[in-house]
């Protein structure tokens, strides 16, 4: 189950780096479901391991100029802020069951279900037609453009701290719809958030005492490298268009089988 997990890791970094986002998508199940780490250690794992994947692919993204700095910094600062408040106050405070009506809910269970949630959401925004959204951001002055990317940066960075992604599900969808960004330059640019947020996220973890088996991580992280380049020449040779769709349906269908398996198993 190891290996098979190693090879689910380097197949999560070619889609990391081949949309932009997704490396989370596919790393807290695969840390769960292979590397059999419980729920909560996972979301800490999921931040160093998609962090350090993300922060390659944004070198290598700088290096083709395909990244707008001043986007990502503007959602990237909230998004930060998010996080550390997710990790710090959400996560340690959530209690281990929680009970809603006649029924007790796992923390796991809950961390699970509000992530496959957010795909659900995330696949809906880039399936369908962008138009009427694009037009009404566009209809807005830079200002509350500016406003609304903040806002949306801070609400991502805390479900994607609670949940331990780096978010670009959630991210792409933001930069496409709300800045009117092409998809080249939505998944560059979510990349350098991805990284500057996962890493702080997972320090900040760290500083708490999380105790990390690094020998674990250098393993996963060699496959997933290998991954990332896969995912760059792949990349090369796909329309943007294509790309969004598959976005989109990659997505929802990760996401159906995360609640089938929450709910039956």
């Amino acid at each position: 189950m190891f290996l098979v997990g190693l090879l689910a890791s380097f197949f999560m970094g070619g889609v990391l780096s081949f949309l932009g986002a997704g490396g989370s998508i596919l790393t807290l199940p695969i840390l769960v479901y292979l590397f059999k780490i419980n729920v909560v250690d996972a979301t800490t794992y999921s931040l160093l391991l998609v962090g350090l994947t993300a922060l390659f692919g944004c070198i290598v993204g700088a290096k083709e100029k395909l990244i707008d700095f001043k986007t990502g910094i503007i959602f990237g600062i909230p998004s930060i802020i998010g996080v550390v408040l997710a990790r710090k106050v959400i996560v340690p405070y959530l209690p281990d069951q929680v009970l809603i009506g006649n029924f007790i809910l796992e923390k796991s269970f809950l961390i699970m279900i509000l992530f496959a949630l957010l795909m659900l959401v995330s696949s809906s925004l880039m399936i369908r037609d962008r138009k009427t959204i694009l037009t009404k951001t566009n209809n807005k002055n830079e200002y509350e453009k500016n406003i609304i990317i903040i806002l949306e940066g801070l609400i991502v960075g805390q479900l994607t701290g609670f949940v331990g992604a780096g978010g670009g599900f959630l991210i792409i969808p933001a930069l496409v719809l709300l800045t009117g960004l092409s998809m080249n330059v939505a998944v560059a640019t979510s990349l350098f958030i991805i990284a500057i947020k996962s890493l702080m996220g997972f320090g900040s973890d760290l500083i708490d005492g999380f105790q990390t088996d690094w020998m674990f991580v250098l393993y996963v992280c060699i496959f997933t490298l290998a991954g990332v380049f896969f995912g760059r020449i792949l990349s090369k040779k796909v329309s943007d268009k294509q790309t969004k769709k598959l976005f989109g349906y990659m997505t929802l269908i990760i996401s159906c089988i995360i609640i089938i398996e929450q709910i039956i198993f």
